[in-house]
Formats: C-alpha cells, structure tokens, sequence
C-alpha cells in the first residue's frame, strides 16, 4: 500500500517502559506508519516538568513543532522559550532537551531515521540558573 494512516494516541507510549511516565508521554509511530526514512515522534511533558535526560543525533536534523501548550528548549546549554505552533530546527550535534509551562508542552518531532544515531545524555544539561 502507498500510504498507511494510523492515530498515534494508538500507538504505545515509550515512556512506560522507562518509567516516566510522571514526567512526559513519547510515541514513536514510524513503524506502525510503515516509514522506511521519515522519523516522527510525539512528547507531551507533563506541566512544569522537565524531560529526565537530553539527546543529540550522529546524522539526523529534527524539527521540533509545539502543537499544544508551551515551555523551552535547552539547547547545548542555551534555553529558548517555546510557544504553539512555534517551529525549531535542530542540527544533528546539538544537545537538546524539554521543558513544560504550566499547560504542559506538545511536540511533534520530524526528522529522517537513522538505525542508532541518538545519544542519550543523562548528566547535568540544564544551565543552573534555569
């Protein structure tokens, strides 16, 4: 078939199985989507939260949409605040992470898929002022 619909509130929340599911919901609908090349991904952060570590890519550029609520993005050590329907790219290297407003955050996540190309970091990422 040439094209594959699917609803990705159907699709299993990632954060489950990492045991945080207080902090964000992630899905991940690429296989159900049957994409070979295009990543997507779906994070709500749960209000006033902030996600549990950061991430960066080998290859992959992401762009990051804010389809619901607000927050910021702490970008290789520069937060950024984030408002609906703001878009943000983000080159491969950068190290980057979220953050809540008091309605929660909302992305959608773009990029293509490279097998292995995320790192995650879990050491100390956000500046201390924030």
């Amino acid at each position: 078939m040439s094209y594959t619909i699917v609803n990705i509130q159907e699709v299993p929340d990632a954060a489950v199985g990492f045991g945080m599911t207080e902090i964000q919901e992630a899905r991940f609908p690429r296989e159900a989507l049957q994409a070979q090349d295009t990543g997507l991904a779906y994070h709500h952060i749960h209000p006033g939260r902030r996600q549990g570590f950061a991430h960066r890519h080998k290859q992959a550029e992401e762009v990051y949409v804010v389809v619901g609520g607000s927050g910021s993005a702490v970008l290789d050590g520069e937060v950024r605040p984030l408002a609906r329907l703001d878009a943000l790219r983000v080159a491969p290297s950068v190290l980057r992470a979220f953050e809540a407003g008091p309605e929660g955050l909302e992305l959608l996540v773009f990029g293509p898929h490279h097998e292995n190309d995320g790192e995650m970091v879990q050491e100390d990422f956000w500046p201390e002022a924030s």
